[in-house]
C-alpha cells in the first residue's frame, strides 16, 4: 500500500508560500509557510501534520489492539504535541507527547495501560524514524 501527498513551494524561506495536497483530496492546496510554522499565522505546518498523523495512527492501532483483547472503545481521543527545537544550525523534532482520553467499557486500568503502551510502540507512525527514506529529485529548467 502506498499513499501520496505533495507540497509546492514558491519563493524564499521567509517570504515564500507553499501548498500541501493529498492524493485522497482530504487536503487540497492547503497553505503553509514560514509564518504558519514559526509565527502562528493561519495555515498548517509540517509539525502539525505529523501530530495529526501520529494521533490518528495511534488511535487506530489502539482500537485494533483493544479489539484483539475483546474490547471496543466508545471513544478514543488522542492529542499529539510535537516539539520542534533549535538544534545546532537548524531545527529538529525532539519529542512527541501523546495524550489519550478513552472510554473503554470493560477494561481495567492495568489492561488499558498495557494495551495503550503497545499501541504507542506498534503504530506505524511511531516507527517512522526507522523508515528507509528515498528521494527522487527533478530540477526543472
Amino acid at each position: 500500500m502506498k499513499k501520496t501527498a505533495s507540497a509546492v513551494w514558491q519563493g524564499s524561506l521567509k517570504e515564500g508560500k507553499g501548498t500541501i495536497s493529498t492524493e485522497s483530496g482530504a487536503l487540497k492546496d492547503n497553505p503553509y509557510g514560514f509564518n504558519t510554522r514559526f509565527e502562528g499565522a493561519p495555515g498548517t505546518n509540517p509539525e502539525e501534520l505529523i501530530g495529526a498523523a501520529h494521533a490518528s495512527c495511534f488511535s487506530m492501532a489502539l482500537s485494533m489492539m483493544l479489539g484483539q483483547a475483546g474490547l471496543t472503545a466508545d471513544r478514543i481521543e488522542t492529542k499529539a504535541e510535537v516539539t520542534l527545537d533549535k538544534s545546532g544550525e537548524g531545527f529538529a523534532i525532539t519529542a512527541i507527547a501523546l495524550t489519550l482520553d478513552a472510554k473503554v467499557p470493560g477494561a481495567d486500568e492495568a489492561q488499558f495501560q498495557q494495551i495503550a503502551n503497545q499501541a504507542k510502540e506498534g503504530c506505524p507512525v511511531s516507527k517512522v524514524l526507522n523508515a528507509q527514506i528515498s528521494l527522487t529529485a527533478t530540477l526543472q529548467a
